[in-house]
C-alpha cells in the first residue's frame, strides 16, 4: 500500500521542538537535534538492513527541495541502486578534499611517517591554487600555474609535485568525479609544454661549499623562525633532516652532551650517538623552556613536529634554493676532509654510514665517540667564526 507523503509543512519544519525525527513521508525525515538544530534524512530498507543519507540542514535545504531529493533517492532504491553511492559521485569534492581521501587511502602502503609527511607537505606547499577547484574543472593552464614557477627552481620537488598532483587527479577518475586525460601526465602532455632541465642527478645534492657555511649560520642566528634553529642544528650535528625534524626531548643526554637517536628513525636502522658541541647545546637550552610538546623542534600544529618541507622553504626565503637541506652532510664532509687531519673513518661514523667491510664491521663495534666529539667541536668552532683564515688542522686526532 502506498505510503502519504508531503505530511509536513514550512510552519511545522520551523516551529517544531521536540528532538527526533519529524516524518513527511515516502522515507524522508526531519531531523531536529536537542541543540535546536535541524537537517533532512533519507531513510530506507534494502534486504532487511536499514540505511540512512544526509540531504543537507534545514532551512538551508528547503522543504520542497528535500522533497525533489528525496524524489530522487526513491527512484534509485526501486530501481536496485544505491542513492548514497551515486550521491557521492554527484556530488564532487574540492581537489584539497579529493587530496585527503587520497592520502588517507594511501598511507599504509608508505614506508613511514617521514613519507607520508612528504607527500601531505608537498601538496599542501605548492599545490594550493588547486585546493579549491573541482577535479573536473582542472585544466593544463591550472597544472601549468603551479609547476611552471619551480620547474627550474628546485627541479626535483618540482617533478615530485607533478608526480603527486598526477596521483590525485587519477584517483578523482576513478572516483567517478573527472574523465578524459590527466592534466598533470608527464608522456604525451606537459612533456611537450614545460621547457626541458637537466636530469636529476640521483645520489647528490646541491650543497654549500664548506667555506661559506660560517656566513650562512651567521644569517640562520639573526633568525628567529624556528625552521631556522632546527637547520642550524641539523648542520652542527650533519645529521639528516628527518633525524632533526622528529628528534625528541628524551632523546637528549644534557648531562653527556649527547643526543640519542633510535635506529627506528635511523636510514641504517642502528642506534646513532651524536655528540653536541657547545652551540647545538645552546640551542637546546633556548628551546627547552619554550617546549609544547615531545618534539625539540615543533610545528605549527598542537602535538606535530615541524613541517618537512620548512628547512627547505627557509633556504628560499633566504636566497639559497640553488642548494638543498642535506646537502649540508656534504659541506660537513668536505670540510673534514680538506681542513682537517681526521681519520676518514671518523667523518663518515659521524655521518652514521657504514664504515669498512662486513667483517671489519664485526670486529669493530665501537662508535668512535671521543674521536667524534673532537670533530663536532671543531666543526662547531668552524661554524661559529666569521672569517675563514686557511687551514684548520687538527692535532692528535687519532687519540
Amino acid at each position: 500500500m502506498p505510503r502519504a507523503v508531503h505530511k509536513l509543512s514550512d510552519v511545522q519544519c520551523r516551529t517544531a521542538s521536540r528532538p527526533g525525527l519529524l516524518g513527511d513521508g515516502g522515507g524522508l525525515y526531519l531531523n531536529i537535534k536537542t541543540s535546536g538544530s535541524r537537517s533532512w534524512v533519507f531513510v530506507w530498507r534494502s534486504r532487511g538492513k536499514r540505511s540512512e543519507m544526509g540531504l543537507g540542514p534545514y532551512p538551508t535545504v528547503s522543504l520542497a527541495k528535500a522533497r525533489r531529493l528525496a524524489a530522487v533517492a526513491r527512484e534509485a532504491v526501486q530501481e536496485g541502486r544505491n542513492p548514497i553511492a551515486e550521491k557521492r559521485k554527484t556530488e564532487e569534492p574540492s581537489f584539497g578534499e579529493c587530496m585527503e581521501l587520497f592520502l588517507s587511502s594511501m598511507e599504509h602502503q608508505w614506508r613511514n611517517d617521514k613519507h607520508r609527511a612528504q607527500w601531505r607537505a608537498t601538496l599542501t606547499t605548492y599545490a594550493k591554487p588547486l585546493h579549491g577547484k573541482k577535479p573536473s574543472e582542472i585544466g593544463t593552464d591550472d597544472v601549468l600555474q603551479v609547476l611552471s614557477p619551480i620547474w627550474q627552481e628546485i627541479p626535483e620537488t618540482a617533478s615530485r609535485l607533478r608526480g603527486r598532483i598526477e596521483r590525485v587527479l587519477d584517483f578523482a577518475k576513478a572516483r567517478g568525479w573527472r574523465s578524459g586525460e590527466n592534466v598533470a601526465a608527464w608522456r604525451g602532455h606537459l612533456k611537450n609544454v614545460l621547457p626541458s632541465r637537466q636530469k636529476l642527478t640521483r645520489g647528490h645534492h646541491a650543497a654549500i661549499a664548506h667555506q661559506d657555511v660560517p656566513s650562512f649560520m651567521a644569517i640562520l642566528r639573526n633568525s628567529e623562525a624556528m625552521a631556522a634553529r632546527a637547520l642550524e642544528f641539523l648542520i652542527l650535528t650533519a645529521a639528516r633532516s628527518g633525524e632533526v625534524i622528529s628528534a625528541r626531548w628524551d632523546e637528549i643526554d644534557r648531562d653527556q652532551a649527547l643526543w640519542i637517536v633510535p635506529a627506528s628513525r635511523m636510514k641504517a636502522g642502528r642506534e646513532h650517538r651524536v655528540p653536541l658541541s657547545d652551540r647545538a647545546l645552546e640551542i637546546l637550552d633556548d628551546l627547552h623552556p619554550l617546549r609544547q610538546s615531545e618534539f625539540v623542534f615543533p610545528g605549527a600544529k598542537p602535538g606535530r613536529p615541524l613541517s618537512p618541507m620548512a628547512m627547505q622553504m627557509l633556504m628560499r626565503r633566504l636566497g639559497q634554493s640553488a642548494y638543498t637541506v642535506h646537502g649540508f652532510r656534504s659541506s660537513f664532509r668536505d670540510w673534514a676532509g680538506d681542513a682537517t687531519s681526521f681519520p676518514r673513518e671518523v667523518a663518515e661514523q659521524a655521518l652514521a654510514h657504514r664504515v669498512g667491510d662486513a667483517t671489519e664491521r664485526a670486529y669493530r663495534r665501537a662508535d668512535a665517540l671521543s674521536k667524534r666529539r673532537r670533530l663536532m667541536e671543531a666543526w662547531g668552532t668552524w661554524c661559529s667564526q666569521t672569517e675563514n683564515k686557511g687551514k684548520v688542522v687538527v692535532l692528535n686526532a687519532n687519540n
